[in-house]
């Protein structure tokens, strides 16, 4: 008996021993001792993705060890960061056969086909990231715990083609290959994704590659200098980072917003390896991220099982590692998690012995519901297709804008079985607002023009004719710096400011005519400069903010105009005599004037109602004309006896002196100031006369006044400054000065005294900026629509208030209206007066009214009883001559009776 137990035993372990050290290629599933299952996992400790995965895992594996019969046994590596290393690493655990799976991050495949032996080729190989790769996997058991990278690139591209920007720069942080070289699919992913771009009218202007951050030894300064050359060759601003680890996104944002590259105009989209990250980065991370627009993967995150994950990892996470931010788990922990759980699947479903070939199937046709999504492989990567929120960074944190996935493209919800008839890419309505970089609460353009080391060229007039519109002055103690002032800077400043990005640039002084001016090799001209047809052959303009002349358009482009006017002809004046002779009725308005005649006349008709039976003097209509008249000179001699009629005279007589007060100084102001008028009152005139006429040297006007107006050249002086027309007056020299009308007004406004616009002003397009006909066209159109901007907003007409402000002089005719008295400031006066008069007409009138009615009612009453004695003295028959005597007195004293009643009420 103690043999054959002792038989039995040693067959048992030699058993035990064959299925752990049996020939490599199959592991003993199930039984006693309990199955323990080796898996290798080949992460980056140093990163915060490899970090979150071990933790993650970690936590998985306690979960699986503590519900089934199967223990699961990890064996961590460090890669470091380097794609080479992880590749070697895990090569080496394949031909060393010490673990039945392996588990890995930054796996290049092409690096794994050469290198892993025939022996090991069906070992499960599963890689938590998206392979760069594109063509199909080699290995056969080559599992992809993810996506194709294909799938985020489209999201990317819906984005660009979401706000339509035509022009992009990508950005992609490539691995090495197994070689320690870099990986050459760098040109097959911007294939693709210039594919995915030009489908919604993109396409990608520059690109820049980055190596792993293993690799480089200074790589602020290899950032600094390709975000340096991609600055100075182009002029887009719209930014897509294809691929990228956090630390990298992290260094390269720090530099972008040290060069300026996170200022208005410029656009940051970031993939879902850096923004599923976000929740786990500092402040300093997102004020260097500010309005950048992110792919996130989207899960579900209200789950019970989620949330009891969520505890277990933060709490994991804070012990082992203190000094960072504890996160909730991201996709790319929550995929770690599922692959443990799908391993171990595979295991159970595995019966005694099974080969290393059939866990890999077993493992490929997994089926289950995980914290990531549903788990199930099709070409040895993820079935589902991810959906992603977009994301966008807003102070401490960020909000999510929108969802998108492949099938419904945007939406306002992640609802993947959502209503079909609201499906489509569409995202019209759907993307929330947005903050962008910069501060910029409106869509970037996506480019810029010039920048920081190669400002634009903007020229103005060095010797412009009016200093208010436009000055430039220098500074000798700075080698000549130029100073450029005035109204149009002003406008130009002011339109600046509402460009959806920065412009830099700097004024250069130009000597020289207008037209040379916008001929000239500058990116703009600012000034006074109006717009004619021949010049848009040159330039194009903003929208006009004064004249634009047609002819200009065939050199140029012009902006929107910023202020409406046109041509006005400045002449002197001369006394109009003719019209003093009814000066004194400008004093006050017609309203004024038929206001006081018709009071007047009403509180005439009070007193004399009033005083009316009691005076004598004051009866008759012609009394109370004559009364009212000698009571506007207080010199009325009618004697006003009654208390009431003086109550109702007496405010009326203080009205009386205050208007008669004012009407005074109203009168002797006018009187002060002559009426005016031309000298010359229109164009006609001049040129029947051949008079002499000046304008601007360097402007439009000298052309002008030859080819439209029909002037003789020999009959025109030229003149540099609106400061020589007033000598050119005094002298007799010209007759008339033809300026633009900003300059007329600056001119009036400074010289008031002797000068007068003559006929009504010529119109033209408008004063604007002028842009040439190049790759800086569309800068005319930012410009006019931050033009009208400036416009609606008031902001122009504020800045001319103020360029007159110091010389504000009012024309006479002006002065004349604004002396003119309206009946607004007597109102006080005039309520006070006629309510007294209502009231006293009142007490008067109403006694009056009663009695006359008493007596009306008492005579109607009369009336009625006589009628009624009548009728009854018909009724009572009359008695023979021999009746009774009785009778007849009766009858008699019945008569007697109505008579006296009668006369009792006629009385």
């Amino acid at each position: 008996m103690p043999q054959l137990l002792f038989l039995m035993l040693l067959v048992s372990s030699w058993i035990w021993t064959k299925a752990n050290a049996g020939e490599r290629g199959s592991i003993n599933c199930l039984g006693s001792p309990p199955n323990i299952v080796k898996i290798g996992a080949v992460i980056d400790f140093t990163s915060r993705l490899g970090k979150e995965q071990k933790i993650a895992m970690e936590i998985a594996v306690q979960d699986v060890n503590r519900l089934t019969s199967s223990k699961l046994v990890l064996k961590f590596h460090n890669s470091g960061g380097n794609p080479a290393t992880a590749v070697s690493t895990v090569v080496d655990l394949a031909k060393r056969k010490e673990v039945e799976a392996v588990i890995g991050s930054q796996l290049n495949e092409a690096s794994l086909v050469s290198k892993i032996d025939k022996a090991s080729k069906n070992l499960p190989i599963i890689s938590l990231t998206a392979s760069q790769e594109l063509k199909p996997f080699q290995l056969p058991y080559f599992i992809q715990m993810a996506n194709d990278i294909s799938l985020h690139l489209q999201c990317i591209a819906a984005i660009v083609g979401h706000f339509r920007w035509r022009k992009v720069t990508a950005i992609y942080q490539h691995s090495n290959n197994g070689n320690g070289l870099p990986s050459s699919n760098f040109p097959e992913i911007l294939s693709h994704l210039s594919s995915f771009l030009r489908i919604v009218n993109s396409d990608i202007d520059e690109h820049l590659a980055f190596p792993s951050l293993a690799s480089l030894l200074d790589l602020e300064a290899i950032i600094e200098e390709k975000l340096r050359n991609v600055e100075s060759k182009s002029d887009n601003r719209v930014f897509l980072i294809i691929q990228s680890s956090l630390e990298f996104a992290t260094l390269l944002f720090e530099k972008a917003n040290q060069m300026g590259l996170m200022e208005k105009g410029s656009v940051w989209i970031i993939p879902d390896d850096v923004a599923s990250h976000l929740d786990s980065v500092d402040a300093s991370v997102y004020l260097n991220m500010q309005g950048v627009i992110g792919c996130k993967s989207n899960f579900i995150d209200t789950s019970h099982k989620f949330k009891q994950l969520k505890l277990k990892f933060r709490r994991k996470f804070a012990l082992k590692y203190p000094k960072e931010e504890t996160p909730q788990p991201n996709m790319f922990a929550l995929r770690a998690y599922d692959t443990i759980h799908a391993i171990s699947i595979a295991v159970m479903k595995s019966q005694g012995r099974c080969l290393e070939e059939e866990l890999s199937k077993n493992i490929l046709s997994s089926d289950f519901e995980g914290l990531s999504g549903k788990i199930s492989f099709r070409n040895r990567e993820l079935q589902e297709l991810t959906s992603f929120k977009i994301v966008n960074v807003f102070g401490k944190g960020y909000k999510e804008v929108a969802y998108w996935s492949p099938t419904f493209g945007f939406s306002a919800s992640g609802n993947k079985t959502r209503d079909k008839t609201t499906s489509g890419n569409d995202s019209a309505g759907v993307v929330g607002p947005m903050n962008w970089p910069g501060g910029l609460q409106t869509v970037p353009r996506g480019f810029v023009y010039g920048n920081k080391d190669k400002p634009l060229k903007i020229g103005v007039p060095a010797n412009g004719a009016c200093s208010q519109l436009l000055s430039v002055s220098y500074d000798h103690q700075r080698q000549n710096q130029s100073h450029v002032s005035g109204f149009s800077i002003d406008v130009f400043n002011a339109a600046l400011g509402r460009l959806p990005y920065n412009l830099h640039f700097y004024f250069v002084p130009f000597n020289g005519t207008y037209e040379d001016l916008i001929r000239q090799d500058f990116h703009g001209a600012v000034g006074d400069i109006e717009i004619i047809s021949q010049r848009y052959e040159y330039v194009q303009f903003t929208h006009p903010y004064d004249e634009i002349i047609s002819q200009r358009y065939e050199y140029v482009q012009f902006t929107h105009p910023y202020d409406d006017s046109g041509i006005a002809m400045i002449v002197r004046v001369k006394a109009d005599r003719s019209k003093e002779t009814w000066m004194f009725m400008l004093a006050f308005t017609k309203e004024m004037w038929l206001l006081m005649a018709a009071m007047h006349l009403f509180i005439s008709f009070s007193v004399w109602v009033i005083e009316d039976g009691d005076n004598s003097e004051l009866r008759g209509l012609g009394a109370m004309l004559w009364f009212s008249v000698t009571m506007l000179f207080f010199a009325h001699r009618e004697p006003v006896r009654g208390n009431l009629a003086r109550l109702v005279l007496a405010p009326w007589l203080f009205v009386i002196l205050i208007v008669t007060s004012s009407f005074t100084a109203s009168l002797t102001s006018m009187i002060t100031v002559s009426q005016l008028e031309p000298s010359v009152p229109d164009i006609q005139t001049l040129q029947r006369t051949n008079a002499i006429v000046g304008c601007n040297r360097r402007s439009f006007m000298v052309n002008y006044l030859i080819d439209e107006l029909k002037f003789k050249s020999e009959n025109i002086r030229k003149f540099d400054s609106i400061a020589d027309y007033p000598r050119a007056f005094e002298n007799k020299e010209i007759a008339a000065a033809f300026l633009i009308a900003p300059q007329a007004q600056v001119f009036l406004a400074t010289y008031c005294k002797g000068y007068v616009q003559a006929g009504s002003t010529l119109k033209l397009g408008g004063l604007a900026f002028a842009f040439p006909k190049s790759a800086t066209s569309s800068l005319a159109i930012d410009m006019s629509e931050a033009i009208l901007k400036v416009i609606e907003c008031r902001l122009v007409e504020e800045l001319k208030k103020d360029m007159l402000s110091s010389t504000n002089c009012a024309t006479s005719n002006e002065k004349l209206q604004e002396q003119q008295l309206g009946p607004r400031p007597f109102f006080g006066l005039f309520y006070i007066s006629g309510g007294t008069a209502i009231l006293g007409l009142s007490i008067t009138l109403v006694p009056c009214v009663g009695k006359k009615v008493h007596k009306l009612m008492s005579r109607v009453e009369a009336a009625l009883l006589l009628r009624i004695g009548s009728m009854r003295s018909k009724l009572i028959p009359r008695t023979n001559s021999t009746g009774s005597d009785g009778d007849g007195e009766t009858t008699h004293n019945h008569q007697t009776l109505a008579t006296n009643t009668v006369d009792s009420i006629q009385h």
